[in-house]
């Protein structure tokens, strides 16, 4: 008997937050966060690094849909820096 395939699990969408050179925190969403820390580093990415490059992927977050990241984007721009900074210190990658 033909078993139907197993659905496949979308791709997480992840928040994150991107140290720059003069100590500023950067948070964006993207399904894949070291390769647009990478796009940031290059200077293809967002215009936020054009005073200050990109240094440090400080944290990053997994989310089930990117409507989720989008929601906890809006959440953590909305902290104050204190704030980020003890997202970013408490940051363990896997």
């Amino acid at each position: 008997m033909n078993n139907p395939p197993e659905p496949i699990a979308p791709k997480p969408w992840f928040v994150y937050l991107v140290r720059a050179a003069n100590g500023a925190l950067y948070c964006g969403i993207s399904n894949d966060p070291q390769r647009r820390f990478a796009m940031h580093q290059s200077g293809k990415g967002a215009r936020f690094f054009l005073s200050s490059p990109a240094v440090a992927l400080v944290y990053t977050e997994a989310c089930a849909s990117k409507s989720e990241a989008l929601r906890q984007e809006r959440l953590i721009k909305k902290l104050k820096k204190s704030a980020k900074e003890c997202l970013a210190r408490a940051y363990q990658p896997d």
